[in-house]
């Protein structure tokens, strides 16, 4: 038998999170809780091309579907090759789109949390103050399929361009998120006397040069949209990542790496980073306000160079326990909400992804 025809004979499994670098990472505990499950099958996810290296790097994933919609919108899957799924899974939102998009393609079995579901099949309820790890490993075990969050742990890839570094990264993808140039540069001139080098992801240009030219950083030091396995061997081996909370925070989480957190419009209880790890998430509760939004969110705003470089205090590799940045810190996310352990906060209502 050829090894065309034996991927032809093999069930497919579909998963839709056709979403960012940070919700890929924290959709790894459920991903890898599917492969568990359905070990027999190819499991495809369908996802942003510019995400493909990062799928590999998960090793959760057999191929990656490209797909992928302008913000956060419900992408198209009719480019979807060959028979239909066996399985297909939404981890995509709580809306009928991301559903009705897989339904098209008539999958023998479909888990999604919007309905309609048939008679005896189970249908998890959405909750909007969930933490996401959390979210969908509950949905997948309503499935009958265990799945653990705190299973988001990733290799270390390697070597770094800048081992030992801290690492700050400035950008995000939505101004909602994006913590003033000045501020970022006056924690970096803070820092005398470590090595900082700045990170930067697509459209993040003039935000990289602007902090650089302001902290006094080298050409040489800037690392703006490297590939992604050399960005992921710099945080990877990063002493520390300040950055908000955005993909490059989710590698961090991922690796391991000790990272300060810089939270708003949206709280640490629902995309924060584990709270035994050494990691310090930063954020002032207030009402709700658009993660999406065009200028920085006012809960962001709060937030001062003095803080962030009191949360950096004491937070590098070695410090501690080998790869630790002291003491873990054990809490649960009502301890984000009800301000235990490294942050304030109070989870802004509505705050889910919906598709």
């Amino acid at each position: 038998m050829t090894a065309h025809r034996e991927r032809e004979e093999r069930p497919r499994l579909l998963v839709l999170r056709a979403l960012g670098l940070g919700d890929l990472l924290a959709g790894v505990p459920a991903l890898r809780g599917l492969r568990r499950a359905f070990p027999g099958h190819e499991l495809v996810l369908a996802a942003p091309e510019a995400l493909r290296e990062a799928v590999r790097h998960t090793g959760a994933v057999d191929a990656l579907l490209p797909a992928g919609a302008p913000e956060r919108a419900v992408p198209s899957l009719r480019h979807w090759p060959g028979p239909a799924p066996q399985v297909a899974v939404d981890l995509h939102g709580n809306g009928p789109a991301s559903r009705r998009a897989l339904e098209e393609l008539r999958p023998r079995r479909l888990l999604a949390f919007a309905g309609p579901h048939r008679p005896g099949e189970p249908a998890p309820q959405w909750r909007a103050d969930e933490h996401e790890r959390t979210r969908w490993c509950r949905f997948l075990a309503a499935h009958g399929i265990p799945a653990d969050p705190a299973d988001l742990r990733l290799p270390r890839p390697g070597p770094s361009p800048a081992p030992g570094a801290v690492v700050v990264h400035p950008g995000a993808n939505a101004a909602a998120r994006r913590w003033p140039v000045r501020r970022y540069a006056a924690v970096v001139r803070a820092l005398a006397g470590r090595r900082v080098v700045i990170s930067g992801g697509p459209g993040d240009e003039p935000v990289t040069a602007a902090l650089a030219a302001a902290a006094g950083v080298a050409h040489r030091d800037v690392h703006q949209s490297p590939p992604f396995a050399r960005f992921a061997a710099l945080i990877a081996h990063a002493d520390l990542l300040i950055s908000a909370d955005t993909g490059p925070a989710h590698l961090a989480a991922a690796y391991g790496t000790p990272s300060v957190t810089l939270f708003g419009p949206v709280s640490p209880a629902l995309w924060g980073p584990p709270q035994d790890g050494p990691h310090r998430a930063l954020y002032h509760p207030g009402p709700a306000g658009d993660p999406h939004g065009r200028s920085p969110d006012p809960r962001l705003l709060e937030i001062t160079p003095e803080e962030v470089l009191a949360a950096a205090h004491g937070l590098r590799r070695g410090a501690g326990a080998p790869g630790s940045a002291g003491p873990p810190q054990r809490g649960t996310d009502d301890d984000w909400r009800n301000g235990g352990g490294r942050v304030r906060s109070a989870p802004p209502p509505g705050a889910g992804a919906s598709a």
